[in-house]
This record gives structure tokens, C-alpha cells and sequence, in this order.
């Protein structure tokens, strides 16, 4: 099992490294070959810019970042960075972003990561989204946020944390490919006693054994869309689902109330 840890944190002595750490050194005792890439030790790019591609571009006058860098993955043009980057993502059977949740995303330097990285033909492609790329590799979140869970709620101020990972894990994660585990949530521990932080790693520590032989969270198949029709649900899917309580998922939710716990939780 090769694990990549793509880490995103400023400082050694923060949470956030200490959840790396754990993972590093939990599932390195396990026997899996475990690579990090810490992104700010790193110094990598965050920009997406036509530095990524060595050697002239198809079109410098109308340049396209998607098809210009599938082009330049084809060619083996891409710049150094990037093809080190994606060398990890191939070799990995699990992929684990931690992270400090930033306006209720990934930090700048992490974004730039998916946006370089994840180029158009190596993850993904637009006719068939969903389905290309990574479909045996496993990923997961693994993030700090600022505030409570409580505020996290569907009452809560911050709203259902299940609408904020939809952009994340089905957005990006899945529209790769990967199978998205549960994401593991660390409530705002720089708010709460050390006792309450070392219980969280305790918790993170006691999942990552079995982390890679976890089910994956449920999104809604591919083949439930005609994608003949701009990707619009079946007619009979909508029949199937027309008397039931809740929506399919935090996106496709048929005007219905969202499923508990959709991007939290395996629901079995």
C-alpha cells in the first residue's frame, strides 16, 4: 500500500502537522510506503499559469490552462514540479489532504495543487466526468476548521458542513475518479483544552489502520444521467426516487430535503 500525504500547513508545531505526523506514523508501522509532500516546505506553485508547460504553447495569444497542459501531459512538457507531483498521485493506492479549512475551502498554495496537478487527460476528462482517472485510488480530507461543529449544522451560523465538502469531495475528488472516504474533522482545536486536541488524535490514530479497506462515501452512478441530454437525471431515476424522503445527494437532492450525513458519513 503507498499512501501520499499532500500536507498543507505553515508551522511544524501545529495541529495540523500533528495529525500529519500520526497518519505518517501509524500507517508507516502498518507497512505502507508512506510520501508526503509538504506543500509550503515546498514552496509550490499555487498559480496555474503558462510557466506550467516547458517549450512554446499551442496558443500563447488565446491560452487555454486545461487544453494547453493536456497537450503538454501528452508531450511529456509539463513543468518539473507538476510531473513530480503526478508521479506520487500515480504510485499512491491512498491519497490524504490535511489541511486548516480556509473560507470554508482548501488554502491558496492546496488549490494550486489541484489546479496544476490534476491537469485535464492525467485526472480527468470532460465528456466523461466522474468516472476517468483514479477510480482504484482512494482519497481522503483530513482538516481543522475555526469554529464548533455545533455552528456547523443545518441551524448552525457556518450552515451543514455536508453543502460545504460538496464543492471538495464530489467537485474535485470525485469528478477524478477517486473513491472519497469519510472526511476526518477536527473541530476547532485551537479552541478547545489540549486534552480535547490529544482526544481527537487518538481518534484519528485508532481509524488509520483501516483506513484503506474503508467503503467509499455514495455519490450518484454516472449512468443515472443522459448524457445525451447535457447530463440530466433519467426520467426513470426521477420516477424511482419521486416517493422517497430525501434527495440522492447534497447536489442532486430533487427539491427534496438533503440526505443525513451524505459527504460525513457512510451511510449503510
Amino acid at each position: 500500500m503507498k499512501v501520499l500525504i499532500v500536507y498543507a500547513h505553515q508551522s511544524s508545531g501545529s495541529f495540523n502537522a500533528a495529525a500529519k505526523d500520526v497518519a505518517v506514523e501509524v500507517l508507516t508501522a502498518q507497512g505502507c510506503a508512506v510520501e508526503v509532500s509538504d506543500l509550503y516546505a515546498m514552496k509550490f506553485k499555487a498559480t496555474a499559469t503558462a510557466e506550467d508547460i516547458t517549450g512554446e504553447v499551442k496558443n500563447a495569444e488565446n491560452f487555454r490552462y486545461a487544453e494547453e497542459t493536456k497537450l503538454a501531459w501528452e508531450e511529456g512538457k509539463l513543468s518539473a514540479d507538476i510531473t513530480e507531483e503526478q508521479r506520487k498521485v500515480t504510485e499512491a493506492d491512498l491519497l490524504i489532504f490535511q489541511f486548516p479549512m480556509y473560507w470554508s475551502s482548501v488554502p491558496a498554495i492546496m488549490k494550486g495543487w489541484f489546479d496544476r496537478v490534476l491537469t485535464l487527460g492525467f485526472a480527468y476528462l470532460q465528456e466523461k466526468p466522474y468516472s476517468h482517472g483514479f477510480k482504484d485510488k482512494k482519497a481522503v480530507l483530513s482538516f481543522t476548521t475555526g469554529y464548533h461543529e455545533s455552528t456547523f449544522s443545518a441551524n448552525g451560523i457556518n450552515g451543514d458542513m455536508n453543502v460545504t465538502l460538496w464543492p471538495l469531495q464530489n467537485g474535485i475528488l470525485h469528478y477524478c475518479g477517486f473513491q472519497v472516504l469519510a472526511p476526518q474533522i477536527f473541530w476547532a482545536p485551537a479552541h478547545v483544552p489540549t486534552e480535547a486536541c490529544n482526544t481527537m488524535l487518538e481518534a484519528w490514530r485508532k481509524r488509520l489502520p483501516g483506513l484503506p479497506e474503508e467503503e467509499p462515501l455514495a455519490f450518484t452512478p454516472l449512468d443515472y444521467f443522459d448524457l445525451e441530454k447535457g447530463f440530466q437525471l433519467k426520467p426513470e431515476v426521477h420516477e424511482k426516487h419521486a416517493t422517497k424522503e430525501f434527495g440522492l445527494t447534497v447536489g442532486t437532492h430533487l427539491g427534496k430535503p438533503l440526505p443525513p450525513n451524505n459527504q460525513m458519513k457512510l451511510v449503510l
